[in-house]
């Protein structure tokens, strides 16, 4: 005796792709995008006038204000003066960012999120109030227009990135790594060193070039703690503005622009080289 079982026909539901993107929302992405990088479409054009004041459409072809950027000592000065700055207040905030994140990761409790708030109230907070509040107290500290000073204020402004940054890489990482590294017998420095560090490196590097931008790019804190002997590049390109009318912060914004963009482009190579693996 045979029996034929009927099977019941098995059908596949389809899977919903992503949605188009409606054309109004297309157009205002265009219409945003072109809003922030306006500025740049007259600056990057004047940089390279004959003129001898602020003129668009620029007229003729000169590198004059280039030069006049790389060989003025005044320039170079606050070019220097903004890079090591740069260098050692994000050196400072990714050690303290870095410190707070692993720190704060397994914590829970009010405590812990009063610590995590305090850490990021100076994303929040107007630069003016944080300007005023650092000139207040470096005055007392003797700390106005020295380089300690202005490293402490600009790590201040950069620990938050890096606190975000880390605390975002520490999302995925497996805390048993930690304790099958322990149970081998490594101390807790090369624990870090070879466990920890490696697998939140991205974080920590993305971390950094964020706060290397932010101090860079600063410009409300620097003009409290300037000096005649100490200011850095956005305090220049202020003055050439307000002190006297100097075309060369054409020059300027256009270095500054590419090496910001140049640092952003590459930390999002290496980023998208390290996912492909």
């Amino acid at each position: 005796m045979t029996t034929t079982l009927e099977r019941a026909p098995i059908t596949k539901k389809k899977d919903r792709g992503v949605d188009a993107i409606p054309w109004w929302l297309k157009l205002v992405t265009g219409v945003v995008g072109l809003y922030f990088i306006l500025p740049t479409l007259f600056v990057i054009p004047m940089s390279f006038s004959k003129a001898t004041t602020f003129q668009f459409p620029p007229k003729g072809f000169s590198l004059a204000l280039y030069e006049n950027f790389f060989t003025n000592p005044v320039w170079l000065d606050a070019l220097r003066n903004s890079v090591v700055v740069a260098l050692l207040a994000s050196l400072l905030a990714t050690v303290v960012g870095t410190a707070a994140a692993l720190g704060l990761h397994n914590l829970q409790g009010r405590l812990a999120q009063f610590a995590r708030t305090m850490l990021m109230i100076s994303i929040v907070t107007p630069a003016i109030v944080i300007a005023v509040a650092v000139y207040i107290s470096f005055l007392q500290w003797q700390l106005v227009g020295t380089l300690a000073g202005y490293v402490l204020a600009h790590a201040a402004i950069g620990v938050p990135f890096v606190l975000v940054a880390v605390t975002s890489a520490l999302g995925g990482f497996d805390p048993k790594l930690l304790r099958a590294s322990a149970s081998l017998g490594a101390p807790p420095v090369r624990t870090f060193l070879r466990v920890t560090m490696p697998l939140i490196s991205r974080g920590i590097v993305t971390g950094a070039v964020f706060a290397f931008v932010t101090s860079f790019d600063e410009v409300v804190i620097a003009l409290f703690l300037r000096s005649p002997a100490l200011q850095t590049l956005p305090v220049q390109m202020y003055n050439s503005v307000t002190v006297e009318i100097d075309p060369t912060i054409a020059a300027s914004s256009s270095v500054v622009v590419t090496a910001v963009t140049a640092a952003c482009l590459v930390l999002q190579f290496v980023g998208s080289r390290r996912k492909s693996r």
